[in-house]
């Protein structure tokens, strides 16, 4: 049984091998098109959704608000409801959080690829779904949660290190790139006066700065987050490609 605890933790905090550069490279290929794609997108938008509400949740409980539950939508759309103070640095950081989660999300995700700890990331992303899975109040959002964590933990329990290596960066790459398409599909909708209550329009009201400005601040982030996570990323392609 110890032998078993001690070869169950090698897995979880050993490096893996330094993938090919061309895996990185074609694994950013791929999130990029699956973020282009509009077909594609509007399936693994899911994904960026669940970041998003997990960002609002996460800094609710950090800042004191009580969370009251998380809704996922089977259009992509999300909800976290928390209790607390409807105005002050809580509420202000709690709505700040969710349209830059997905993108700080993927630069921890590049980090821990940049020190191949892989299985690391996999499991990690199973205990966070399982985590929000509590907070869930709805049975799509359950249905959602269950499936994508059921899905990393297959892959990182009994996929080959290869397969590993390539769900794992495309998934951050993923996370990346698609933490910024969010930030201009809410400036369009709030351009047609689509999204009167978005995330930016609630700080506008919290914190009296215009709207746009929020929304210039989301997409800075992302934008500094893609920056600094291709940068992690490209220090496990560039070495390779130099010799």
């Amino acid at each position: 049984m110890i032998d078993g605890v001690t070869d169950l933790w090698d897995k979880l905090l050993g490096a893996q091998p330094d993938p090919p550069g061309l895996l990185v490279l074609l694994t950013a290929l791929a999130g990029l098109l699956a973020v282009a794609f509009r077909p594609v997108w509007r399936v693994a938008r899911n994904a960026v959704t669940i970041a998003h509400e997990g960002g609002h949740a996460l800094i609710a409980l950090l800042t004191g608000r009580r969370l009251r539950g998380i809704r996922l939508e089977f259009d992509t759309s999300g909800l976290t409801l928390s209790a607390g103070r409807p105005s002050g640095p809580g509420m202000m950081f709690t709505l700040l959080g969710g349209y830059i989660a997905p993108s700080l999300v993927g630069v921890l995700g590049a980090w821990l690829l940049g020190g191949n700890r892989i299985t690391l990331l996999l499991w990690l992303t199973v205990v966070l779904l399982l985590l929000m899975l509590i907070n869930i109040r709805n049975l799509f959002g359950v249905l959602s949660l269950l499936v994508t964590g059921a899905i990393v933990f297959v892959v990182s329990w009994y996929a080959s290190a290869q397969v590993q290596a390539v769900f794992a960066y495309a998934g951050v790459w993923f996370l990346l790139f698609g933490g910024v398409r969010p930030v201009f599909e809410l400036q369009s909708l709030r351009s047609r006066g689509r999204m009167p209550e978005s995330d930016a329009d609630q700080l506008a009201h919290v914190t009296h700065v215009p709207a746009l400005l929020w929304v210039t601040v989301f997409l800075g982030v992302d934008l500094a987050a893609l920056v600094v996570g291709a940068f992690l990323l490209a220090g496990q392609w560039l070495p390779s490609a130099t010799t």
